[in-house]
């Protein structure tokens, strides 16, 4: 385990990664730009962004039913009440570093069975190159039933009045108000919910479902411009947009909130991985002055 920060850059690009902070980013810039929140590394809270592994967003109040036991989850949503188990495991433990050099770095977290009832393996391996960071995240099943899995990334975008948000989706979920699914709105279309409008016109914290195409942030009085490509198997995004706040989060996610409790019919995006089964999910990220 590494203690300290890892620092990687090529070119253009430059990142800090806290393994020890939730296997989390400090920081991403392009050409001297901040396209996340840069943080001072003291709280998972202040971090750029951090990993979703092995679900992503909430399991309702931490239950669920498998292979006929029921598993029960504390919540974890770390100083707060806040009743539902959340963002997995990942993100509140300390990662190893496997490999490491001046542009890629492989961090990997090992969980035990316990409370949840599957050991499992992750890695996130972060590679620079000349057309930006390239982020691999690998999620293995290392017990002897099938569990439910998930993958995603919870990043931090910095956002004022102009902002803009463009992502094309089929569905978007409203919400309890605890932020658990009530009921899906479709399209027959992938559209731009905020139909181009700047990101804080609208105050959500929910998921979206059909995906097409790449996740995009601009920045027009900053002239950049971030664009993420999510593998398909992230064919979800959970937007956040808090009042009064200075972020967005834009997540690529592998599956809807509570898709455990709703798999039904096999379309909240939730996999079963068998025993020795891994997932593999990456997200491409480039960026353009202008």
């Amino acid at each position: 385990m590494a203690d300290a920060p890892l620092t990687l850059s090529h070119g253009d690009w430059q990142m800090v990664l806290a393994p020890a902070l939730g296997g989390s980013i400090l920081a991403l810039d392009y050409r001297g730009k901040a396209l996340m929140r840069r943080s001072g590394g003291t709280s998972i809270w202040d971090v750029a962004s951090y990993p979703l592994v092995p679900f992503s967003n909430r399991i309702a109040h931490g239950r669920f039913a498998a292979q006929g036991h029921q598993v029960v989850l504390a919540p974890n949503f770390p100083g707060s009440d806040h009743p539902h188990t959340i963002h997995g495991f990942g993100w509140l433990a300390a990662w190893d570093v496997a490999q490491s050099n001046s542009s890629h770095a492989m961090l990997t977290y090992a969980h035990p069975a316990g409370e949840w009832p599957w050991a499992f393996a992750a890695t996130q391996a972060f590679t620079l190159d000349d057309t930006g960071l390239t982020l691999t995240m690998t999620l293995t099943n290392q017990s002897g039933t099938a569990m439910p899995a998930g993958l995603g990334i919870h990043p931090y975008f910095p956002r004022n009045a102009q902002t803009l948000y463009h992502g094309l989706h089929r569905g978007e979920w409203t919400n309890t108000p605890d932020c658990l699914p009530l009921s899906l709105q479709e399209h027959d279309q992938a559209i731009d919910w905020w139909h181009g409008a700047p990101v804080g016109d609208r105050s959500v914290d929910t998921a979206y479902t059909g995906r097409q195409g790449p996740l995009t942030l601009h920045w027009p009085d900053r002239a950049l411009t971030l664009t993420m490509t999510p593998s398909d198997n992230l064919a979800r995004t959970v937007v956040y947009t808090p009042d009064g706040e200075d972020y967005v989060c834009v997540e690529p996610v592998s599956h809807t909130t509570d898709a455990v409790n709703r798999d039904k019919a096999g379309e909240t995006g939730l996999v079963w991985l068998a025993p020795g089964e891994t997932m593999t999910a990456t997200i491409a990220f480039a960026a353009k002055a202008g």
